[in-house]
C-alpha cells in the first residue's frame, strides 16, 4: 500500500505583542511567525473504511480532539460529502514537542488539510476557511517563512525572509497552558513588556526557569533569545551552527531537553511541505536537525 509522507513544520514567534482583548473575547495580536526545520511527519494511506488516526507518541491524542482529525472532518464536509470521513488512514510521527509554543498541533492540522485536499478537491477559499476554523495559528502553516500576523494572528502578511539562523530550542520539564498564559497577561497586561514576547514576563513569574533559560542563552552568545508563543519552549538564534552547538552544551541540564534546528525561508518551506515521500533535496534542507 503506497504511503504519502508530508512534513508539518514547527514555528517560533520572533515577536509577540498582545494589544488587548477583542469584542469577541480573543486577544488582539501583532506577531511575527518564523518557520523551523523541526517537523512532525504525517504518513497517509488510502484504505477502505472509516477514517483512522494513529500516533507514535502515546501522550498525543488520536481522536476528535486532535486537529488532524478535526481537519479531516471539516474538509470532508466542505467537500460536500455526507457522514464521517473515510477511506484514509493517517499515522502521525511526532517530533515537535507538545504544549511548548511551537505550533505542532496547528501545523499537523494544516498539513492534513493540504494532503487530504489532494483527494477531496475543495477550492482554495473554502480550504482556507476550514483552516481558520481550526485555530488562529493554522492559516500561517499554509504559508510558511517569515510572516506578520495581526488580529488573532490569522490576518497574514508575508515579510522578507528573516536572515538564515541556527536555532537552539530549550524545553524545560513543564508545559504551559495557552489559556492560562493569556489570563495571566490579562491580570498583568498594564505592565510594560521588556522583551520580544509580551507573554514571557507573566509566564516567567510563575515559572522562573523561563527567565533563567533566556539569560543562559544570552550569555552563550544568542543574538536573540525569548520564549516562543505561550511557552514553555525558549529559543536562541545563532549565525553559525558551531555557536549553536556550543550554546546547546552550555544550557543543557538534566531537567531540560535541547534541540538544534534552523530557520526555513518561504521557498524552502513551501517546497518541503508540498513534497511527498521525502524525495526532495534542497541545498539547505533540514539535514542539520539535531535532537538531544
Amino acid at each position: 500500500m503506497a504511503v504519502e509522507r508530508v512534513r508539518a513544520f514547527a514555528k517560533i514567534n520572533l515577536a509577540l505583542r498582545v494589544l488587548g482583548i477583542r469584542a469577541d473575547g480573543y486577544h488582539e495580536l501583532r506577531t511575527i511567525f518564523q518557520s523551523l526545520a523541526l517537523h512532525d511527519t504525517l504518513e497517509v494511506r488510502d484504505r477502505r473504511g472509516p477514517f483512522v488516526l494513529t500516533c507514535d507518541d502515546p501522550a498525543c491524542p488520536a481522536d476528535a480532539t486532535n486537529l488532524v482529525w478535526l481537519a479531516a472532518e471539516r474538509l470532508w464536509r466542505a467537500a460536500g460529502r455526507r457522514g464521517a470521513p473515510r477511506d484514509v488512514a493517517i499515522h502521525l510521527v511526532k517530533r515537535v514537542p507538545m504544549q511548548a509554543g511551537l505550533g505542532g498541533g496547528s501545523s499537523d492540522g494544516a498539513a492534513a488539510l493540504s494532503v487530504l485536499n489532494r483527494r477531496w478537491r475543495v477550492d482554495d477559499r473554502r480550504m482556507r476557511a476550514v483552516a481558520a476554523s481550526l485555530g488562529a495559528d493554522v492559516p500561517y502553516f499554509l504559508e510558511g517563512g517569515t510572516v506578520l500576523g495581526l488580529e488573532r494572528g490569522d490576518l497574514l502578511f508575508p515579510l522578507l525572509d528573516y536572515p538564515r539562523a541556527w536555532v537552539v530550542l530549550v524545553l524545560p520539564a513543564f508545559c504551559v497552558s495557552t489559556p492560562e498564559a493569556y489570563r495571566w497577561w490579562d491580570g498583568e497586561g498594564a505592565r510594560a513588556s521588556k522583551g520580544a514576547n509580551d507573554l514571557q514576563a507573566p509566564v516567567a513569574r510563575r515559572y522562573p526557569e523561563i527567565g533563567r533559560i533566556v539569560a543562559a542563552l544570552t550569555r552563550a552568545g544568542a543574538r536573540d533569545a525569548a520564549m516562543s508563543g505561550s511557552g514553555s519552549a525558549v529559543f536562541g538564534l545563532f549565525s553559525r551552527r558551531s555557536d549553536a552547538a556550543a550554546a546547546a552544551a552550555a544550557v543543557r541540564s538534566a531537567s531540560r531537553r535541547v534541540v538544534i534546528t534552523r530557520t526555513l525561508n518561504r521557498l524552502e518551506y513551501q517546497a518541503l511541505a508540498a513534497a511527498s515521500g521525502h524525495r526532495i533535496h534542497l541545498r539547505f534542507a533540514p539535514r542539520g536537525l539535531r535532537h538531544s
